[in-house]
Protein backbone atom coordinates (compact mmCIF):
# COMPACT_ATOMS: atom_id res chain seq x y z
CA UNK A 1 0.00 0.00 0.00
CA UNK A 2 1.49 3.33 -1.04
CA UNK A 3 2.27 5.87 1.64
CA UNK A 4 0.07 8.97 1.66
CA UNK A 5 2.01 12.23 1.43
CA UNK A 6 0.99 14.77 4.05
CA UNK A 7 1.13 17.47 1.33
CA UNK A 8 -2.00 15.97 -0.25
CA UNK A 9 -4.09 17.25 2.68
CA UNK A 10 -2.60 20.23 4.49
CA UNK A 11 -5.80 21.16 6.35
CA UNK A 12 -5.05 18.76 9.19
CA UNK A 13 -1.50 19.87 9.99
CA UNK A 14 0.23 22.94 11.42
CA UNK A 15 3.81 24.26 11.56
CA UNK A 16 5.74 26.48 13.99
CA UNK A 17 9.32 27.59 14.57
CA UNK A 18 9.62 28.72 18.18
CA UNK A 19 12.81 30.69 17.42
CA UNK A 20 10.88 33.18 15.28
CA UNK A 21 7.84 33.64 17.51
CA UNK A 22 9.22 36.44 19.80
CA UNK A 23 10.45 38.57 16.87
CA UNK A 24 7.58 38.20 14.40
CA UNK A 25 6.40 41.43 12.74
CA UNK A 26 4.91 42.46 9.38
CA UNK A 27 8.39 43.06 7.96
CA UNK A 28 9.79 39.55 8.52
CA UNK A 29 6.68 37.37 8.54
CA UNK A 30 7.21 36.38 4.86
CA UNK A 31 10.80 35.36 5.68
CA UNK A 32 9.41 33.27 8.55
CA UNK A 33 6.86 31.68 6.19
CA UNK A 34 9.56 30.85 3.62
CA UNK A 35 11.52 28.61 5.97
CA UNK A 36 12.53 25.33 4.34
CA UNK A 37 10.85 23.23 7.05
CA UNK A 38 7.48 24.88 6.38
CA UNK A 39 5.30 22.33 4.49
CA UNK A 40 2.98 25.12 3.22
CA UNK A 41 5.73 26.92 1.32
CA UNK A 42 6.33 26.17 -2.38
CA UNK A 43 10.03 26.60 -3.21
CA UNK A 44 9.29 27.03 -6.91
CA UNK A 45 7.42 30.30 -6.27
CA UNK A 46 8.53 33.79 -7.38
CA UNK A 47 9.34 34.73 -3.77
CA UNK A 48 12.18 32.20 -3.81
CA UNK A 49 13.54 33.69 -7.05
CA UNK A 50 13.44 37.22 -5.62
CA UNK A 51 15.10 36.02 -2.43
CA UNK A 52 17.94 34.30 -4.33
CA UNK A 53 18.51 37.40 -6.51
CA UNK A 54 18.35 39.63 -3.42
CA UNK A 55 15.60 41.78 -4.91
CA UNK A 56 12.74 43.54 -3.15
CA UNK A 57 9.18 42.21 -3.03
CA UNK A 58 8.07 45.00 -5.38
CA UNK A 59 9.58 43.03 -8.27
CA UNK A 60 6.86 40.35 -7.80
CA UNK A 61 4.41 42.60 -9.66
CA UNK A 62 6.58 42.33 -12.78
CA UNK A 63 6.75 38.53 -12.71
CA UNK A 64 4.29 35.77 -13.70
CA UNK A 65 3.69 32.68 -11.60
CA UNK A 66 2.96 31.62 -8.02
CA UNK A 67 3.75 34.12 -5.25
CA UNK A 68 3.03 34.79 -1.57
CA UNK A 69 1.90 38.16 -0.19
CA UNK A 70 0.97 39.49 3.25
CA UNK A 71 -2.78 40.04 3.00
CA UNK A 72 -3.59 41.17 6.56
CA UNK A 73 -1.66 41.81 9.79
CA UNK A 74 -2.95 42.28 13.31
CA UNK A 75 0.09 42.58 15.52
CA UNK A 76 1.33 40.72 17.44
CA UNK A 77 -0.99 37.71 17.19
CA UNK A 78 -2.46 37.36 13.71
CA UNK A 79 -1.02 37.39 10.18
CA UNK A 80 -2.74 36.27 6.97
CA UNK A 81 -0.70 35.23 3.94
CA UNK A 82 -2.19 34.57 0.51
CA UNK A 83 -0.88 32.25 -2.18
CA UNK A 84 -1.88 33.49 -5.62
CA UNK A 85 -1.20 32.98 -9.32
CA UNK A 86 -0.05 36.25 -10.93
CA UNK A 87 -0.88 36.59 -14.62
CA UNK A 88 -0.13 40.31 -15.10
CA UNK A 89 0.80 43.30 -12.93
CA UNK A 90 -2.90 43.96 -12.36
CA UNK A 91 -4.41 40.46 -12.48
CA UNK A 92 -3.93 37.59 -9.99
CA UNK A 93 -5.92 34.48 -9.04
CA UNK A 94 -6.11 33.49 -5.32
CA UNK A 95 -5.08 29.86 -4.70
CA UNK A 96 -5.00 29.50 -0.89
CA UNK A 97 -4.88 31.48 2.33
CA UNK A 98 -2.76 30.77 5.43
CA UNK A 99 -3.14 32.32 8.88
CA UNK A 100 -0.49 32.58 11.55
CA UNK A 101 -1.76 32.72 15.14
CA UNK A 102 0.88 33.13 17.87
CA UNK A 103 3.52 31.83 15.44
CA UNK A 104 1.59 28.67 14.44
CA UNK A 105 0.83 28.38 10.71
CA UNK A 106 -2.45 26.83 9.51
CA UNK A 107 -4.05 26.55 6.09
CA UNK A 108 -7.48 28.16 5.85
CA UNK A 109 -10.09 25.78 4.42
CA UNK A 110 -11.87 26.73 1.22
CA UNK A 111 -15.66 27.06 0.97
CA UNK A 112 -16.14 23.64 -0.63
CA UNK A 113 -14.16 21.95 2.14
CA UNK A 114 -16.16 23.76 4.83
CA UNK A 115 -19.52 22.78 3.29
CA UNK A 116 -18.36 19.18 2.78
CA UNK A 117 -17.14 18.93 6.39
CA UNK A 118 -20.37 20.39 7.80
CA UNK A 119 -22.52 18.10 5.64
CA UNK A 120 -20.44 15.07 6.64
CA UNK A 121 -20.76 15.98 10.33
CA UNK A 122 -24.53 16.40 9.97
CA UNK A 123 -24.92 13.10 8.13
CA UNK A 124 -22.76 11.33 10.73
CA UNK A 125 -24.89 12.78 13.54
CA UNK A 126 -28.15 11.75 11.83
CA UNK A 127 -26.80 8.26 11.11
CA UNK A 128 -25.68 7.87 14.73
CA UNK A 129 -29.13 8.95 15.92
CA UNK A 130 -30.85 6.40 13.66
CA UNK A 131 -28.46 3.64 14.76
CA UNK A 132 -29.13 4.43 18.42
CA UNK A 133 -32.89 4.55 17.84
CA UNK A 134 -32.80 1.17 16.07
CA UNK A 135 -30.89 -0.32 19.02
CA UNK A 136 -33.83 0.58 21.33
CA UNK A 137 -36.46 -0.97 19.06
CA UNK A 138 -37.82 -4.40 20.02
CA UNK A 139 -40.21 -6.75 18.26
CA UNK A 140 -42.09 -9.88 19.25
CA UNK A 141 -44.73 -11.70 17.16
CA UNK A 142 -47.23 -11.68 20.03
CA UNK A 143 -46.60 -8.08 21.19
CA UNK A 144 -45.49 -6.24 18.05
CA UNK A 145 -43.03 -3.33 18.17
CA UNK A 146 -42.09 -1.34 21.29
CA UNK A 147 -39.27 0.87 22.63
CA UNK A 148 -36.89 -0.38 25.31
CA UNK A 149 -34.57 2.35 26.67
CA UNK A 150 -31.55 1.95 28.95
CA UNK A 151 -32.82 4.43 31.54
CA UNK A 152 -36.01 2.36 31.71
CA UNK A 153 -33.95 -0.63 32.88
CA UNK A 154 -32.27 1.55 35.53
CA UNK A 155 -35.64 2.84 36.74
CA UNK A 156 -36.98 -0.69 36.95
CA UNK A 157 -33.90 -1.79 38.91
CA UNK A 158 -34.18 1.14 41.36
CA UNK A 159 -37.94 0.74 41.74
CA UNK A 160 -38.83 -1.14 44.96
CA UNK A 161 -40.23 -4.52 44.15
CA UNK A 162 -43.71 -5.05 45.57
CA UNK A 163 -44.46 -8.64 46.47
CA UNK A 164 -47.74 -9.92 45.15
CA UNK A 165 -50.05 -11.21 47.87
CA UNK A 166 -50.77 -14.82 47.24
CA UNK A 167 -54.26 -15.90 48.22
CA UNK A 168 -54.31 -18.83 50.62
CA UNK A 169 -57.34 -20.35 48.92
CA UNK A 170 -59.88 -19.78 46.21
CA UNK A 171 -63.42 -18.50 46.71
CA UNK A 172 -64.86 -21.99 46.24
CA UNK A 173 -62.46 -23.45 48.81
CA UNK A 174 -63.29 -20.74 51.37
CA UNK A 175 -67.05 -21.26 51.04
CA UNK A 176 -66.64 -25.00 51.24
CA UNK A 177 -64.46 -24.79 54.36
CA UNK A 178 -66.86 -22.33 56.03
CA UNK A 179 -69.73 -24.74 55.44
CA UNK A 180 -67.78 -27.61 56.96
CA UNK A 181 -66.77 -25.52 59.99
CA UNK A 182 -70.37 -24.44 60.64
CA UNK A 183 -71.49 -28.05 60.39
CA UNK A 184 -68.83 -29.16 62.87
CA UNK A 185 -69.68 -26.33 65.25
CA UNK A 186 -73.35 -27.26 65.25
CA UNK A 187 -72.49 -30.90 65.98
CA UNK A 188 -69.77 -30.16 68.50
CA UNK A 189 -70.44 -26.79 70.14
CA UNK A 190 -67.56 -25.24 72.14
CA UNK A 191 -67.56 -25.78 75.90
CA UNK A 192 -65.38 -22.74 76.66
CA UNK A 193 -64.83 -19.38 75.09
CA UNK A 194 -62.24 -16.63 75.73
CA UNK A 195 -63.56 -13.02 75.56
CA UNK A 196 -60.12 -11.47 75.06
CA UNK A 197 -56.61 -12.82 74.58
CA UNK A 198 -54.99 -13.55 77.94
CA UNK A 199 -58.26 -13.78 79.90
CA UNK A 200 -59.54 -16.89 81.62
CA UNK A 201 -61.82 -19.07 79.48
CA UNK A 202 -65.47 -19.11 80.54
CA UNK A 203 -67.53 -22.30 80.32
CA UNK A 204 -70.47 -22.24 77.91
CA UNK A 205 -73.88 -23.57 78.98
CA UNK A 206 -75.13 -25.89 76.32
CA UNK A 207 -78.89 -26.30 76.18
CA UNK A 208 -79.84 -29.89 75.46
CA UNK A 209 -83.18 -30.64 73.89
CA UNK A 210 -85.34 -32.98 76.08
CA UNK A 211 -85.33 -36.51 74.75
CA UNK A 212 -88.77 -38.15 74.27
CA UNK A 213 -89.58 -40.90 76.79
CA UNK A 214 -88.81 -44.45 75.74
CA UNK A 215 -92.45 -45.55 76.19
CA UNK A 216 -93.66 -42.98 73.69
CA UNK A 217 -91.03 -44.11 71.20
CA UNK A 218 -92.07 -47.74 71.61
CA UNK A 219 -95.74 -46.83 71.21
CA UNK A 220 -94.96 -44.91 67.96
CA UNK A 221 -93.11 -47.95 66.69
CA UNK A 222 -96.02 -50.22 67.48
CA UNK A 223 -98.69 -48.09 65.79
CA UNK A 224 -97.33 -48.47 62.26
CA UNK A 225 -96.87 -52.20 62.90
CA UNK A 226 -100.53 -52.67 63.92
CA UNK A 227 -101.67 -50.60 60.97
CA UNK A 228 -99.74 -52.77 58.61
CA UNK A 229 -101.02 -56.04 60.21
CA UNK A 230 -104.76 -55.13 60.00
CA UNK A 231 -106.65 -57.29 57.38
CA UNK A 232 -107.76 -55.60 54.24
CA UNK A 233 -111.57 -55.41 53.63
CA UNK A 234 -112.94 -58.23 51.42
CA UNK A 235 -113.44 -57.37 47.82
CA UNK A 236 -116.85 -57.85 46.14
CA UNK A 237 -117.28 -61.03 44.09
CA UNK A 238 -117.96 -60.65 40.37
CA UNK A 239 -121.63 -60.63 39.34
CA UNK A 240 -123.17 -63.99 38.52
CA UNK A 241 -124.02 -64.75 34.93
CA UNK A 242 -127.72 -65.50 34.33
CA UNK A 243 -128.91 -67.62 31.44
CA UNK A 244 -131.09 -65.98 28.85
CA UNK A 245 -134.64 -67.27 28.36
CA UNK A 246 -135.52 -68.20 24.78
Amino acid sequence: MAAVDFRDNLLGISWVDSGWVPILNPGNVLDYFSERSNPFYDRTCNNEVVKMQRLTLEHLNQMVGVEYILLHAQEPILYIIRKQQRQSPTQEIPLADYYIIAGVVYQAPDLGTVISSRALSAVHGIQSAFDEAVSYCRYHPSKGYWWHFKDQEEREKNKPKSKKKEEASSLFQRHRVDTLLLDLRSKFPPTFYQPKPGEKPIPVEVKKEPEPPTEAVKQEEREPATKSSAPAPPSKPPPEKRARLQ
